[in-house]
């Protein structure tokens, strides 16, 4: 069966910038391998890395390189995962449907929508109009009454986001000097974090060996280790972050977390799958534990979030969906993106005849 490959003429849902995963799709039996290098063949250079000069070419502000961006190559884990994402299609199911609520429940505290803010870092290097972004985004999460996560940032920095009284999440990155991390749990804790967590993923780097941020060394992840943070947090849930298999998600339930984010951290692992393809097995192996299943890598519409909730998911956080308004928008950007989605999300929800976050049914879902 000889199929077609054609141009996908709809606007990307992420910005101006074309977007290579909604421009080409393949409907037929030719390998995956062979869709996905069309769609690095179509890729607009200013979304390849190799034509980035220092002062950028790339669709975010600040210096080259600092927000990765996606080559399009057939090992880029998030070309795969859009491409799932957009695979899944859903059957409509509208009678006695009725208008959703999107209230949710995270680590005992009630929120006005499942769809939180990512975990991002180093953004604050980017400053617009004098604004600095993170703390844009905190304010943005405050107003939208949803989770505000926050990745790496040093101690006093990130007193001021959460000084901006939004409920904060702290992820930490996997310090080869566990002191570090001890201390910034600590600190977060004291700054009155709803939850800590360590980026579990974020320990190769491209070379083989252990990464290397900002300077500061990262190191391995045992289990022991985790056990480890779970007691430095005390009674605040503690959250792993980057878990892309069964068998992760077990040796989190061992340790004792809280909470895990289903993530492989914007394509880390060369080839990695989808989060939502392995999330219905975790969810499974975590039955009845009580630990917090949470999603991210492309959560850019309400539509995908909705995908993510129907198997398993009990929030999303939406990244780079973001990060195009707040860089040129501040707060307000990040508010008026955000309430699309939940307006997608309720939208969906109401076809399929959810009443609310509790009631996913992941049998609407083809795959």
């Amino acid at each position: 069966m000889k199929g077609n490959i054609f141009f996908h003429e709809k606007k990307s849902m992420r910005g101006d910038f074309p977007s290579p995963e909604w421009q080409c799709r393949g409907w037929d039996m030719r390998p995956l391998s062979f869709r996905l290098n069309c769609l690095h063949y179509f890729t607009p250079s200013l979304l390849n890395r190799k034509n980035m000069n220092d002062n950028v070419k790339s669709p975010w502000p600040g210096p080259a390189g600092m927000i990765p961006v996606t080559s399009g190559r057939a090992d880029d884990a998030n070309v795969f995962n859009r491409n799932y994402l957009d695979s899944i299609h859903v059957e409509m199911r509208v009678i006695d449907a009725i208008e959703p609520s999107l209230k949710t429940v995270i680590f005992g505290e009630e929120f006005d929508s499942p769809i939180m803010m990512p975990a991002f870092s180093h953004l604050n290097k980017v400053l617009k109009d004098g604004k600095k972004p993170m703390l844009e985004y905190a304010r943005a999460a405050k107003k939208l009454k949803t989770v505000n996560w926050v990745g790496m940032e040093p101690n006093d920095e990130y007193a001021e986001i959460a000084a901006e009284g939004a409920r904060t999440v702290r992820i930490i990155k996997p310090f080869a000097d566990h002191s570090i991390i001890l201390d910034e749990i600590r600190f977060a804790i004291e700054q009155g974090a709803i939850a800590v967590g360590v980026d579990i993923d974020h320990v190769p780097g491209t070379d083989g060996r252990y990464d290397v941020v900002d300077g500061i060394p990262l190191g391995p992840v045992m289990l022991s280790d985790l056990k480890e943070y779970v007691k430095a947090a005390g009674n605040v849930p503690f959250v792993a972050k980057g878990v892309l298999s069964v068998q992760d998600a077990m040796k989190c339930k061992e340790a004792g977390c809280a909470g895990i984010v289903v993530s492989h951290h914007h394509g880390r692992i060369p080839f990695g799958i989808a989060p939502l393809m392995v999330l219905p097995k975790i969810k499974a192996s975590l039955a009845g534990s009580g630990i917090a299943i949470f999603v991210d890598c492309g959560i850019d519409t309400g539509y995908d979030a909705y995908k993510a909730l129907a198997l398993g998911a009990d929030a999303v956080a939406v990244g780079r969906g973001i990060l195009k308004p707040l860089l040129q928008q501040g707060a307000e950007g990040v508010e008026e993106k955000v309430k699309k989605m939940n307006e997608e999300l309720s939208e969906l929800m109401m076809y399929t005849c959810v009443k609310d976050v509790r009631s996913f049914d992941a049998s609407v879902l083809y795959v």
